[in-house]
């Protein structure tokens, strides 16, 4: 792991869903200091971007204004992006997408990393996204893995074994999203909005993710009890961890 700066790596199917379900913690991140990185598989171009398709418009364009969305999404908080372009509806699991995603593991040395669920009825895009960034984060810790282009990685390009965290699917009863880790993105809430309003393809979406954050802001204030003198305000986000948690002291 690089020892400068923590870098938060968020691996995400479409061009918006690192805004609707990270976008309080990548925002709370950047606002600490911290690097984060978007790692965006595809546009949304065919499955969510139904508003443009009716206007007429061709894919060439649709994605270029997908990815003007998202990088304006990014910038609002505060994070890198940078898009791999592999198509969705159905984004499809392969060796070569993997390769890249391995790339950009070793690149970006993240100390957290936050996906999909595995599991998501109604768009399979998520879980293969997941499965992808899961399977990079091992491949990417082995020198013996090579990069996509077939060179092989120097020791200290190879990464640590950085946390994961599944960020709360659209429909989380559906998904087997159970949260055991909850955010406080009071403060950093305000940058999320405003990536959120750099999406307007999918403006149904603003006001479902501000009332998400203000019912996982009460379960925030709920858990973290009386004494910690939250705000009424409380805005918050839901995770699941995926792997254990490696400590020397229970708390």
């Amino acid at each position: 792991m690089s020892d400068s700066v923590d870098t938060l790596l968020v691996v995400s199917a479409h061009a918006g869903d690192f805004v609707w379900r990270a976008g309080g913690a990548i925002a709370a991140a950047t606002m600490r200091g911290e690097r984060a990185v978007v790692a965006c598989l595809s546009y949304g171009e065919r499955g969510e971007s139904a508003s443009q398709w009716l206007q007429g418009k061709g894919l060439d364009e649709i994605k270029g204004i997908r990815r003007a969305e998202a990088e304006a999404a990014a910038s609002a908080l505060g994070a890198e992006i940078e898009f791999l372009d592999l198509g969705d509806y159905p984004l499809v699991e392969s060796r070569e997408a993997v390769s890249r995603l391995i790339d950009v593991y070793r690149r970006v040395q993240p100390t957290v990393v936050l996906t999909h669920t595995l599991h998501d009825p109604y768009n399979g895009d998520h879980p293969a996204a997941a499965r992808m960034a899961l399977e990079a984060r091992v491949l990417a810790q082995a020198i013996g893995v090579a990069n996509s282009d077939g060179s092989f990685p120097a020791k200290d390009e190879i990464i640590g074994a950085p946390p994961v965290f599944f960020f709360e699917p659209h429909q989380p009863e559906q998904c087997a999203f159970t949260p055991n880790v909850l955010l406080d993105i009071t403060d950093a809430f305000p940058r999320k909005r405003a990536a959120m309003e750099c999406l307007p393809a999918q403006q149904h979406m603003w006001t479902y993710y501000t009332d998400l954050a203000v019912r996982r802001g009460v379960q925030v204030k709920r858990n973290a009890g009386p004494n910690l003198g939250l705000p009424h305000e409380t805005m918050g986000e839901a995770y699941m961890r995926y792997l254990p948690q490696v400590t020397s002291v229970l708390r």
